[in-house]
């Protein structure tokens, strides 16, 4: 795709045609920005972890280091299956589905995905899903 787009002046417009080039465009510098910020703390949290390993003769000390060192592993965890959603997202602008619901095609909404650029549901399917998901976990 040809067309760039500056994520701190494009509005989006809900009178515009649903997933324009530009819109196409624009979801995409913001999944690929989000994507490279996730990367750059990640190798940010790398480079810390390396410099931290450092023994620390106090057991209080070594249990809150590694306490931390846990904490940051998950984080690192959970941006990484981040990473796999955001790929996604770029891989449905990619084929065109980008931005409709996956339950029942109908479009996601422009504001939903400016919130949550990786939604693949609409705010009604969602529901419905959580709806489920609590039933099921209540039993």
């Amino acid at each position: 795709m040809s067309e760039k787009i500056n994520l701190s002046n494009y509005v989006l417009s809900e009178d515009d045609e649903f997933m324009n080039a530009s819109q196409r465009a624009y979801f995409r510098a913001k999944l690929i920005a989000w994507k490279n910020d996730i990367l750059r703390e990640a190798r940010e949290t790398l480079e810390h972890l390396a410099e931290e390993s450092a023994n620390h003769p106090d057991l209080a000390d070594r249990a809150s280091s590694e306490t931390d060192r846990a904490i940051e592993l998950r984080a690192r965890d959970r941006q990484r299956k981040l990473i796999s959603k955001i790929d996604a997202a770029l891989q449905r602008i990619d084929d065109g589905t980008y931005g409709y619901c996956e339950e029942t095609g109908e479009p996601i909404g422009l504001k939903r995905l400016d919130a949550r650029p990786i939604a693949t549901l609409s705010i009604e399917a969602q529901e419905r899903h959580e709806r489920r998901e609590k039933v099921y976990r209540d039993e």
